[in-house]
């Protein structure tokens, strides 16, 4: 019996990186206390995720999963694969009118390219896209776009400290 529930809750990708107890967790303090729950997918509770509808992703790890995450998708945000957000990351699609700070100024979404790494403390703004197997540097501020790909950016505002080869290893989500 033990053996069948755990193939069960394996085979959804989500259940396998997150683990049954964190899961459990999760959904307690979304669909019990509330917190986060217009997300249809598992948020940390010390995360903020706001418009979730405005966020396409192709795969997990979900963004807001991991610990104080603030994920903003005014202008929305699009993920690709196999991408790694790490604890802290600030995603932020939007800026303030200058004249009215009700107002959100509209700009392209956010595009967040397949094989990505985004480092602890990462703050990636608005209209912000990166390439596939971009890996950006924990507390670095992502400014402009780097559409290249294979490149370790990192810095405040970021910028290119490395390129990379081509991303070889395997899917992990």
């Amino acid at each position: 019996m033990k053996k069948l529930i755990r193939n069960l809750l394996y085979r959804n990708k989500t259940l396998k990186h997150i683990g049954i107890k964190n899961y459990i967790t999760y959904f307690i303090f979304q669909r019990v206390f509330l917190i986060n729950s217009n997300v249809k997918w598992p948020v940390h509770w010390s995360s903020s995720v706001m418009q979730p509808e405005n966020i396409k992703f192709s795969s997990t790890p979900f963004l807001g999963y991991a610990n104080g995450c603030y994920i903003q998708a005014t202008n929305g945000i699009e993920v690709g694969k196999n991408v790694i957000v790490a604890a802290g990351v600030k995603i932020i699609s939007a800026n303030h009118e200058l004249t009215d700070f009700t107002k959100h100024i509209k700009t392209n979404p956010i595009k967040i390219g397949d094989d990505c790494w985004i480092g602890a403390n990462a703050v990636i703004l608005a209209g912000v896209e990166l390439g596939k197997h971009t890996i950006i540097g924990a507390g670095a501020v992502v400014t402009k776009s780097f559409n290249e790909g294979n490149c370790l950016i990192a810095g405040n505002p970021a910028r290119i400290i490395k390129r990379l080869p081509e991303y070889s290893g395997e899917d992990a989500y």
